[in-house]
């Protein structure tokens, strides 16, 4: 099943949603946006032919990277050849985009493979059609994460920063430590709407990301209580887990779980 809307959020922003399910509705949507001649992420290439259409039917003259996963970095290539776009990103954005490594049997089935694209660096301020995009680096997601925040409108175009207030699981290799300071960076600026590649607040964008702060704050605090009573991994595990991410679990053979969030945790302590 596919899912293909597009949401003009305001007379300035517009958004394509784009959903790929092997059987039935998409595990996850992915949220591209559009501002002016720049393209914010490009989709699951299981989308490239939806994803081409749209760009035919807009002039797009930059894409900006949040990071190099599949689901935000699968067009990338397309883009860059049908459009004539600069593809922009953080230098391990770069990297990551000119070394196509193998990717695990669930992200084939839901994404599929990103195709090698050059990237240019980003400089301090990305100016285009008016609008003016700070990028900043949050890593702890993954190496590269990059959110750009556009001063002017107090629009913060988040990646993967956000996805919910309460998260129910962690790839293998994300850093609550280092998300727990990105989220602290970010919350120094001030903007009003947060456009997450998954899951879009329009209002109180702020009070969103300090929700999922306190959240990971609360998790590594209830770790580190238990740690300091000297439980082993598997016990704390066993005693936070609310088990809401066993299909998850199950689908991605451990690479997503909760149980990655509570060995950061402990790795972080």
């Amino acid at each position: 099943m596919k899912i293909v809307k597009k949401h003009p959020f305001n007379s300035q922003v517009t958004a394509l949603e784009l959903g790929y399910g092997i059987i039935g509705r998409p595990l996850m949507n992915v949220y591209c946006y559009l501002i002016g001649d720049t393209l914010i992420d490009c989709g699951q290439a299981k989308m490239a032919g939806e994803m081409k259409s749209f760009a035919l039917a807009h002039r797009i003259e930059q894409l900006l990277l949040t990071h190099h996963h599949e689901d935000h970095s699968g067009n990338a290539a397309m883009i860059a050849k049908t459009c004539g776009a600069a593809v922009m990103g953080h230098p391990e954005t770069a990297h990551k985009m000119g070394h196509i490594r193998p990717i695990l049997p669930y992200q084939h089935l839901i994404w599929g493979q990103s195709r090698a694209v050059a990237v240019s660096p980003l400089p301090a301020v990305v100016a285009s059609d008016g609008f003016r995009f700070l990028p900043i680096h949050t890593p702890g997601h993954s190496k590269d994460h990059t959110v750009y925040l556009e001063v002017q409108n107090g629009w913060l175009f988040s990646g993967d920063l956000y996805l919910g207030d309460r998260i129910k699981f962690f790839r293998s290799d994300e850093k609550i430590d280092q998300q727990i300071q990105s989220l602290q960076i970010v919350l120094q600026h001030d903007f009003e709407s947060l456009f997450c590649a998954h899951n879009p607040v329009l209002k109180n964008g702020r009070d969103r990301l300090r929700r999922k702060l306190a959240y990971l704050e609360d998790i590594t605090g209830a770790v580190g209580s238990l740690l300091t009573r000297g439980l082993p991994e598997k016990e704390i595990i066993r005693r936070l887990d609310h088990r809401q991410d066993r299909f998850v679990k199950f689908f991605t053979m451990g690479n997503a779980s909760f149980a990655n969030m509570v060995r950061s945790a402990i790795r972080a302590i």
